[in-house]
């Protein structure tokens, strides 16, 4: 006998098995001497909108019943080695499922990364944040897994129309993740977990005879007409394929210019610009769970999303909250020297000292008429000289200017920077000189907005860090609606962040299967 139970309980109640079991089974009606009984979570949610916090806990119990395993997928991949080949460009979330679904398919894929593996990333990152040392080819972007493997490994979506997120999440089990990414409604795995995943993913590639190229950079794309045939790498090497998946994430600014320069459709695109805010987690935790002290030891860190409407010169323009990293760090994202970027990232335990997000405003094409003489790479090009900028006021390293918050909505610049998760450091500035006038009033009124909406948001106890501007994708890759196929090139599947169809890790992995489907059925199955 199987029964479905449906549980409101204290954070102690629903994160204790012990005390867990018996609650769960008194309210099947189920006795507890029994011997062939089995209580399992399904589904957990942490509702904190009242003065206590209570979980939602969907479960099942089995009686004098086996249970089904939580994990449907098996990966028994068939062996393609002498099979067609697609080519896939970039060895991110889209990439990695785009191959292994290519895998599944009875086809072989070559993807072709330009960073290294995840054990060669490390010294790379290690050069970020102890050197100042940026190489542009590996670094918090390019590499192994892509931005996502050293990023807080959020696994949820809004993007359900795409594909199956179970699969997705089945995937990521089977290849090392806990099996509580199934249960939690806003699963992470984190980033020391990360690495080991993404390497697995990678054998379960190679193993089916597919190929990983690392240190192995696109540089041009073979075009018979309009019709794709290969690419071009660094060192001359040609490779061809039936078709090219183009999942290079949204900082290959390189790619970017091939396409414009072979006059291979592409179009800006809107996206967000801002900062990285640091709060102390526990003062989060306060706010968020009407704590007094601490949250307590069953709580997970406390997250926050915010979202506001900002006027300026007669426009208005959202201002939220970007990737919450509860638990978390800031980290150097920059893929040039020159150049200065934040993003964040946490441990799978979430147990930093420090809560961190990002704060944006929308950028329109709109905004930028003085850029419009780039065309598709308008956006981008804007881009660049903000991260540029922020470069400059750092001091010309990779040390971040930065801004205590009420110091930024008063426009003074702070006598004093907090504690940070920044290894390069901080410089203190104003803010408003490193931002463009546009999108720094737009987020000093948002945050005067939050810290109505959030009482204790507001305070210079938090600073400002940036900037964060890897938001989104500036350039789109347009594609099919129905095919996923360019509309001018054969062959060419635009595929993830990088061509504006996803936005984290589930929607890129989604993405990145149906992009495989598509090319697959119409070059190599038909």
């Amino acid at each position: 006998m199987r029964k479905e139970i449906n549980l409101q309980l204290s954070p102690e109640e629903a994160y204790s098995e012990e005390i867990f079991t018996p609650i769960a089974l008194q309210k099947a009606g189920v006795s507890g001497s029994q011997s062939n009984v089995y209580v399992r979570q399904t589904r957990r949610s942490i509702d904190a909108r009242g003065r206590r916090v209570k979980v939602n806990v969907a479960a099942e119990v089995f009686v004098n019943e086996a249970p089904k395993p939580m994990l449907d997928f098996h990966h028994d991949y068939p062996n393609v080695k002498n099979e067609d080949q697609i080519i896939i460009v970039g060895a991110g979330p889209a990439g990695l499922f785009a191959a292994l679904r290519a895998i599944e398919l009875g086809v072989k894929p070559i993807v072709i990364e330009r960073g290294k593996d995840v054990r060669g990333r490390r010294r790379d990152l290690a050069a970020i944040n102890k050197e100042h040392i940026v190489n542009p080819e590996s670094n918090y972007c390019f590499g192994e897994g892509g931005a996502g493997t050293y990023s807080d490994g959020k696994l949820y979506t809004r993007s359900k129309k795409r594909g199956d997120i179970r699969r997705i999440m089945e995937i990521l089990v089977a290849h090392g993740a806990t099996e509580e990414i199934l249960v939690e409604a806003h699963p992470h795995i984190g980033t020391n977990k990360l690495p080991k995943l993404v390497a697995e993913l990678r054998e379960s590639i190679l193993q089916a005879g597919g190929e990983v190229l690392f240190d192995s950079k696109v540089v041009d794309f073979l075009l018979d007409g309009n019709e794709i045939k290969g690419v071009t790498l660094h060192n001359g090497e040609k490779i061809m394929g039936k078709g090219v998946i183009l999942a290079t994430g949204h900082s290959a600014r390189d790619i970017f210019h091939l396409l414009h320069a072979k006059n291979i459709l592409i179009e800006a695109k809107p996206f967000a610009l801002g900062v990285r805010i640091e709060h102390s987690q526990n003062l989060i935790d306060k706010i968020q769970y009407n704590c007094e002290i601490d949250r307590g030891p069953y709580l997970p860190a406390a997250s926050y999303s915010l979202v506001s409407q900002s006027m300026y010169q007669g426009k208005q323009r959202g201002v939220f909250s970007f990737c919450m990293c509860p638990g978390g760090f800031i980290v150097p994202a920059a893929t040039s020297p020159g150049e200065l970027v934040v993003n964040g990232m946490s441990p799978s335990r979430r147990d930093s000292k420090f809560a961190n997000s990002g704060m944006v405003v929308a950028v329109e094409l709109e905004d930028l008429p003085q850029y419009q003489k780039y065309g598709p790479l308008a956006a981008m090009m804007f881009q660049a000289e903000v991260e540029q900028k922020a470069w400059e006021h750092g001091g010309k390293t990779q040390t971040a200017p930065a801004q205590r918050m009420i110091d930024f909505t008063q426009k003074k610049v702070s006598s004093s920077l907090l504690d940070t998760s920044y290894q390069p450091g901080l410089n203190a500035v104003d803010m408003h000189e490193v931002l463009p006038q546009f999108i720094s009033e737009r987020l000093r009124q948002g945050l005067l907005d939050f810290g109505k909406k959030m009482r204790g948001y507001l305070t210079n106890d938090a600073q400002l860090i940036g900037v964060e501007s890897r938001t989104s994708s500036p350039v789109r890759v347009p594609r099919d609606k129905e095919t996923f196929e360019h509309p001018v090139i054969k062959g060419l599947y635009p595929c993830g962040e990088g061509a504006g169809y996803a936005g984290g890790i589930v929607s890129a992995a989604m993405d990145g299967e149906r992009c495989a489907e598509k090319l697959i059925a119409q070059y190599v199955k038909s």
